[in-house]
């Protein structure tokens, strides 16, 4: 482990001259105490590494001076084989380049190296996109990738559903992301009031046109995949915009994670007091709207009552009268499912003792 550290220390240094202590730290995951002990190790094996003070100060290898630690482990050339989605290669318009690189890399390697490289793509298959859903593979997509790699803006129209395209905007890409097996495009509109970066589907995006000559300086400190992450949790949040009461029993609770949001499922438990002494818990639930909090928590049965608001409570009684009324109603022949709203507050005679209730 302290091995591999060091190699990467040595490369790091070599690709990035001036590289300070806490710096390394961070791309290494360790202390700032461990890259100066690490660095007093390359020293004493013969890597000439200087440290320098200052504000442009940090370490440095020598002038001239190149490592020779690039021969990959077995393990490395495997990984380097499944870095990259085939799907999402393919979507780039990439698929011929990422081949191309697999064959070098494959001609420069060992025999020994070489087979267990290859072994990889028989063993692993990376599919990105969620069951149940044909992957959206927007047709302006490698285009809008060639933009992003030359830092040259593009002009397009959007289109929401339901709506026409709106007027044309120049955005300044700075980077795609597949998320469930839909593009996104993460860009910058130049001299935008509101928010800076902004997120958009790229099957959405319209008309697309790439100035040759539009190039834009990109903003160095911008982090992909930290905004990415920070605007899937507000995006996430933005959803919840009703609140529900709910008395769950220890069954409920255990499978209430399954039924809805996890995230906002756990907050809500985390939220709740205490059981009451049947073992119920009851909890303020953050959900989308009052029609998808029915669908999921009707699915939980007797095991989740809705207290509040009342219009939900009534629909989820209505069900489960219609419910009742489907299985138990045996003088008519079983029960046609038809509008809940419809079937009566008490469940005709004629069906077994236990529905009469």
């Amino acid at each position: 482990m302290r091995a591999a550290r060091l190699i990467r220390m040595a490369l790091l240094l070599q690709s990035t001259p001036g590289l300070t202590a806490a710096e390394l730290a961070r791309e290494l995951e360790v202390s700032e105490r461990t890259v100066i002990r690490d660095v007093q190790s390359l020293q004493e094996a013969g890597v000439p590494v200087r440290s320098e003070r200052g504000r442009t100060g940090g370490y440095r290898l020598a002038p001239g001076h190149r490592t020779r630690l690039t021969t990959l482990h077995p393990t490395e050339a495997e990984t380097l084989y499944l870095s990259g989605l085939p799907s999402a290669l393919r979507d780039l318009g990439l698929s011929d380049a990422a081949g191309t690189a697999r064959l070098k890399l494959s001609a420069t390697l060992l025999p020994s190296l070489r087979a267990a490289a290859e072994s990889s793509a028989r063993r692993f298959h990376l599919d990105a996109p969620a069951w149940f859903r044909e992957p959206s593979t927007p047709e302006l997509l490698p285009e809008l990738a060639r933009a992003l790699w030359a830092d040259r803006a593009v002009e397009f129209a959007y289109a929401r559903p339901g709506r026409e395209p709106g007027t044309a905007r120049r955005v300044e890409p700075y980077g795609l992301v597949l998320k469930a097996g839909v593009w996104y495009l993460v860009g910058r509109i130049p001299g935008a009031a509101t928010a800076a970066f902004r997120t958009w589907r790229a099957d959405r995006i319209t008309a697309l046109h790439t100035p040759v000559d539009d190039a834009f300086t990109r903003e160095a400190s911008f982090d992909l995949a930290a905004y990415w992450q920070e605007h899937s949790a507000r995006f996430a949040l933005s959803l919840l915009r009703a609140t529900v009461t709910v008395r769950l029993t220890p069954a409920g609770v255990r499978r209430l994670p399954e039924v809805t949001d996890r995230a906002a499922a756990g907050r809500a438990l985390a939220a709740a007091p205490p059981a009451d002494p049947a073992g119920r818990v009851t909890l303020e639930l953050a959900v989308e709207s009052e029609e998808i909090a029915f669908a999921e928590l009707a699915s939980l049965g007797a095991e989740a009552e809705v207290l509040a608001p009342p219009a939900l409570r009534a629909r989820l009684a209505r069900h489960a009268r219609a419910f009742a009324a489907l299985y138990c109603d045996e003088g008519a022949g079983g029960g046609t499912a038809g509008d809940a709203a419809a079937v009566p507050d008490r469940v005709p005679d004629g069906g077994p003792a236990e529905c009469q209730r």
